[in-house]
């Protein structure tokens, strides 16, 4: 068992505060190689204009705040779990959310692009659903996370049909954060999440939607 699960409850908080300010202040952990060390032919490729450089680290820029949203949601929701063994779930898929925040900030980087203005604001919105989300029940929180990872899929493979032919690292980077949400959100389903209600599923796309396109901006 994770030695964090026997912290106590003021060195769990603690160290997620620790953790909060790694994530807000672009130094997050990262557990596992950049995805883009492993792309070997883009040398070969023809090298993006100066607006396909610009549009890949906008998109780039998007995944990033979902990451954000992604750390915030988890650690609110393994913080509001009284189930050990789904605090450690909850955590794992923190974890891995942490290597897709390094790479996509990596990779921002890379691009001469920076990352959202409103990082401090996703945050603490998506910590506070979480720990709604926890407060209804574990089943329920389950659904949240399976329906939440579902919706991230859509939006990677939307971006991948977005993103410049060209940019093979970009894509290198989506294509394993996708591998893993879908790992996610099948944990989530296995280990009894529930099917949310229609008009959440809805609230949830909607407020996707109004934070992809701000990201995309700001």
């Amino acid at each position: 068992m994770s030695s964090v699960l026997a912290l106590s409850p003021l060195d769990r908080a603690l160290a997620l505060a620790d953790r909060a300010l790694r994530t807000l202040s672009g130094h997050p952990p990262t557990g596992r190689p950049y995805p883009g060390d492993a792309v070997v032919d883009e040398a070969s490729t023809p090298e993006m204009t100066e607006a396909e450089q610009n549009e890949a680290a906008a998109l780039m820029r998007v995944n990033h705040v979902g990451e954000i949203c992604a750390q915030a949601l988890y650690e609110a929701q393994a913080l509001g779990t009284p189930d050990a063994r789904l605090r450690e779930t909850f955590m794992h898929a923190a974890r891995e959310e942490a290597d897709h925040l390094a790479w996509t900030q990596r990779r921002i980087e890379e691009l001469g692009g920076r990352t959202s203005l409103l990082n401090p604001l996703w945050y603490g919105g998506a910590f506070a659903i979480g720990l709604v989300a926890a407060r209804l029940g574990d089943r329920i929180s389950l659904g949240f996370m399976a329906e939440t990872e579902k919706q991230v899929e859509q939006h990677l493979e939307s971006h991948l049909d977005r993103l410049p032919a060209s940019d093979t690292t970009s894509r290198a980077v989506v294509e394993q954060m996708k591998i893993d949400e879908i790992s996610h959100g099948q944990t989530a389903l296995d280990l009894g999440g529930v099917d949310l209600p229609w008009p959440v599923r809805s609230a949830m796309r909607l407020a996707a939607r109004v934070m992809t396109t701000t990201a995309h901006r700001i």
